[in-house]
């Protein structure tokens, strides 16, 4: 097994590694900006090495910075958390060639999977069932119209190279898509140095359900169930649970079994999420992660699995000790992000956390390294922390987490907690009738009535 992990990220999910490798009885070496010099993660690690100044680029996307860090503090393995460099083949094809693990897939994989057109080209072959959409970039506007004339309207301009909503804009018609095909080029230049983009169905009113995998160097490879990530504004999920309500058990088996198979014959290693819209009890491939998710606790909740854990076994060349049937989804779980951000217009908010309380109790769980008298930087993610809840049922969670995010404090500056304590009054949320669109048209509704 290893003997120091380097932890190249920040925030909860830094001390959400922190914390799985420690019960392993493995050291564990924080890097940081000057930024975070006070910073939780770097708190409780065994080791800490400043890698650069506040500004991303200058320090958690230092790749020098970072290999340096490990070559000072001995340590033989890296964790990329999510975000940042973790899924940047480059980067694990660096770490690699240093003689250092990168606690992840295999470099191949998170490139093959970081194009969005050959991602979904690669997956269809596979046998995982896509959106109706262009095989490649669209190289023109008239190839575009034609293009969804054939499919029909309306189309979703997508960014090849894109992620979390950038470079994304929906067309209703022929007359709008030129302006839309403008926009996303030179959303997804300025974002990811690629203008390419391409073209798929737009569904009305999908799910967005996720299906959790994970496999090792032995030929194993598992699914862990699902989550339902709809709730979503800007494409930027707020709200995750596990299993869907709009799912049951054969439904789930079945695209389970497609995942796992196509991945076994792509060879993959670690843990993933293949993404999927979900629409009259079809699923649609729209994207794979291949990292651990921010919302990996409720399927850790509902399976009594250590992703984490797991992630750093399968890395260091162990094989899995379970097998699929041992996989039972017991209960229901619900997690909540909490950002810095105004609850309903989502400003950032930066500044001194002036009071800090977690709640607690049964089935509560608080991944956050916040604490009173922390200062949120305002050159990073928003994200304060997540709040997970389990119960034995949906209707136990719900309760739970009603109560949970009234005893959750967080004193001196906005945060998102005022959005969830509206949102699980209603009714759609309580019966579980929600799709992707729901979370933008309940924030318009509020904000003018509409």
């Amino acid at each position: 097994m290893f003997e120091k992990i380097l932890i190249a990220n920040r925030g909860e999910i830094a001390l959400r590694i922190n914390r799985a490798a420690k019960e392993m009885g493995i050291a564990t070496v924080a890097v940081h900006s000057t930024a975070d010099a006070e910073a939780m993660h770097v708190r409780l690690a065994d080791e800490s090495v400043c890698i650069g100044p506040p500004p991303a680029a200058q320090s958690y996307l230092n790749i020098p910075a970072i290999i340096s860090a490990c070559e000072i503090t001995g340590a033989d393995a890296i964790h990329p958390g999510y975000g940042f460099l973790s899924e940047n083949a480059h980067f694990a094809d660096i770490v690699k060639a240093h003689g250092i693990t990168f606690i992840g897939p295999q470099p191949e994989h998170i490139r093959l999977m970081g194009d969005k057109i050959a991602a979904k080209k690669a997956v269809k072959e596979l046998g995982i069932p896509t959106v109706p959409g262009s095989d490649g970039a669209i190289e023109s506007d008239a190839v575009a119209i034609k293009f969804a004339n054939e499919i029909g309207y309306p189309v979703l301009v997508k960014a090849a190279a894109g992620g979390g909503g950038r470079g994304m804009k929906l067309a209703h018609s022929a007359a709008e898509l030129p302006l839309a095909l403008s926009a996303a080029r030179s959303e997804a230049k300025a974002a990811f140095g690629d203008d390419a983009v391409y073209l798929e169905k737009y569904l009305e009113k999908p799910r967005h359900i996720e299906i959790q995998v994970i496999a090792d160097s032995h030929g194993k490879v598992l699914h862990l169930g699902e989550r339902d990530c709809s709730l979503q504004r800007r494409h930027q999920k707020v709200w995750e649970e596990a299993p869907s309500p709009a799912l049951n058990v054969p439904a789930r088996n079945e695209i389970g079994k497609v995942v796992t198979d196509a991945l076994k014959k792509l060879g993959y290693l670690g843990v993933g999420t293949v993404e999927f819209l979900y629409d009259n009890g079809k699923f649609y491939f729209i994207e794979m992660n291949t990292r651990l998710q921010v919302e990996h606790p409720v399927t850790e909740l509902v399976t009594g699995l250590d992703l984490v854990r797991e992630q750093i076994r399968i890395a260091d060349g162990s094989a899995l000790d379970f097998e699929q049937d041992d996989i039972v989804i017991a209960g229901h779980a619900i997690e909540c992000r909490i950002n810095a951000e105004n609850a309903f217009t989502f400003q950032p908010s930066p500044g001194r956390i002036s009071d800090f309380h977690a709640p607690g109790g049964l089935g509560v769980r608080m991944d956050s390294a916040a604490y009173a008298g922390y200062r949120i930087p305002p050159y990073y993610d928003s994200l304060i922390g997540k709040l997970i809840v389990h119960g034995k049922n949906r209707n136990e969670c719900l309760m739970r987490l009603r109560r949970a995010l009234d005893e959750l404090v967080v004193g001196g500056i906005d945060t998102t907690i005022p959005l969830f304590q509206e949102m699980i009054k209603q009714p759609d949320i309580l019966d579980g009738e929600y799709d992707i669109h729901w979370l933008e048209r309940f924030l318009a509704y509020r904000m003018t009535g509409r």
